[in-house]
């Protein structure tokens, strides 16, 4: 962020005009000043108020709105704040802007300044931030859940349960250290305790570090159709995502490169591969690039889908496709499904269903990106450490650097430049 913090910014907080209703929210030292330069008047704190609003600078009529004034620091950016209500036309929202950008001191908001500035007065943590940028960027229910549980705050309140164990345990270490030659600091006792909370405290952390991610919670979860040339792979993609994404032809080695198609189903986000026919030789030096990548999709598929032969299974949990079951009479070990004629198609999504119930968070249950899990196994790396040593000199030290991961944790301990690629991804009214 260029602009300083103690500037007073505004941005349209809604949806883009026109709409019914536009919310213009003004934050910083200067608020006040600017709703009473627009409605001639400070409404009672906390209350909606109809006001007519007029330009300072000549007095002509803008709009007559809704004004909320919200003194801080209880507010979402634990500055002074309004907002104004007002009519959702576009030329409304101009004029508003306009007379807002004219006042002195007021300038228009950065993107995702204003959850910036919450962040920066301890109205949130980062957690809470990234879980609010996923919130605004889910498209399935999933997603939704997770994301609404982190941005309230689920998380950072088990992480400040994990700081106050960590105080305690670090108290008492120091007590050991300080007054073990004391009668009323029994080491023997007080070290058995602190070895007891380090294990406790190790193993709820642990449980964190062993949930599921949100990279695949956000991306969806990796389903590869795999098998060989012309095994009805193409054809069974598009009949999931419901369109034609692939090209499908009786020619063998249509599909050259692996197509990656996006598609949400039964509230859950997938992200499926359709991928080169496998065969052990072939003369196309193209092919032989998509067969090497089809692989390699393989290796990182969270779920195979396979389309050959029973005993050519690429992995133990891969599921069996009889696929084009309408051509052929032959009975074939696997599930028997036909993509033309939707045979199996239920079972089929059921199946896939249910493989992604066990890779993704539960109801109720918040996950963890990769600067998170990465601070997490910081932490209990740590923790390990201290539990596994006999000196209480190094355990002592290992609870030190593990109340420094719990800072990184939430934020207390970052990189500007890692915050500014955070920030920059929300829209300007956030």
């Amino acid at each position: 962020m260029s602009k300083g913090q103690d500037d007073s910014i505004f941005a349209l907080s809604s949806g883009a005009p026109p709409a019914g209703i536009a919310v213009i929210r003004i934050s910083g030292p200067r608020a006040r000043s600017a709703l009473e330069a627009l409605a001639r008047r400070i409404p009672t704190p906390r209350t909606a108020s109809l006001a007519l609003l007029k330009d300072p600078r000549d007095g002509s009529p803008l709009d007559r709105a809704l004004l909320l004034w919200l003194p801080g620091p209880a507010t979402v950016t634990g500055e002074d704040m309004v907002e104004l209500h007002c009519h959702g036309g576009r030329a409304i929202v101009a004029a508003v802007e306009d007379a807002l950008a004219a006042m002195p001191g007021l300038r228009r908001a950065q993107a995702g300044e204003f959850t910036r500035r919450a962040f920066a007065h301890g109205r949130m943590d980062l957690n809470a931030v990234e879980g609010l940028s996923d919130l605004l960027s889910a498209e399935t229910q999933g997603q939704r859940r997770a994301a609404l549980l982190m941005a309230e705050g689920h998380f950072s309140r088990r992480i400040n349960g994990w700081r106050n164990e960590l105080l305690t345990l670090s108290a008492m270490a120091e007590a050991a250290l300080d007054f073990s030659d004391e009668d009323d600091v029994p080491d023997d006792a007080i070290e058995a305790r602190i070895g007891q909370g380090i294990a406790a405290l190790a193993q709820d952390v642990g449980a964190i570090l062993a949930a599921p991610s949100a990279e695949r919670l956000r991306d969806g979860v990796r389903v590869v159709l795999a098998g060989p040339p012309n095994a009805g792979k193409s054809t069974l993609l598009n009949a999931l995502v419901g369109r034609d994404a692939a090209i499908v032809s009786d020619i063998a080695g249509t599909t050259r490169d692996r197509i990656e198609v996006p598609a949400a189903i039964g509230g859950t986000a997938f992200l499926f591969t359709d991928t080169a026919g496998l065969r052990d030789e072939t003369s196309d030096a193209i092919e032989a690039i998509g067969i090497d990548r089809a692989h390699a999709a393989l290796e990182a598929a969270d779920i195979i889908l396979w389309l050959g032969e029973a005993d050519a299974l690429p992995r133990a949990d891969a599921i069996l496709i009889a696929a084009q079951s309408d051509r052929s009479e032959a009975a074939r070990p696997g599930l028997s499904l036909s993509a033309r004629t939707g045979e199996g198609m239920a079972i089929l999504i059921e199946t896939l269903l249910s493989s992604a119930a066990t890779l993704l968070p539960g109801e109720g249950d918040y996950a963890l990106h990769a600067r998170q899990r990465q601070e997490v196994g910081q932490l209990c790396a740590h923790l390990d450490a201290a539990a596994s040593t006999g000196d209480l000199l190094v355990a002592a030290e290992e609870l030190r650097l593990c109340r420094r991961a719990i800072d990184a944790l939430t934020g207390q301990a970052g990189t500007e430049d890692m915050l500014d690629r955070l920030f920059s991804g929300f829209c300007i009214g956030k």
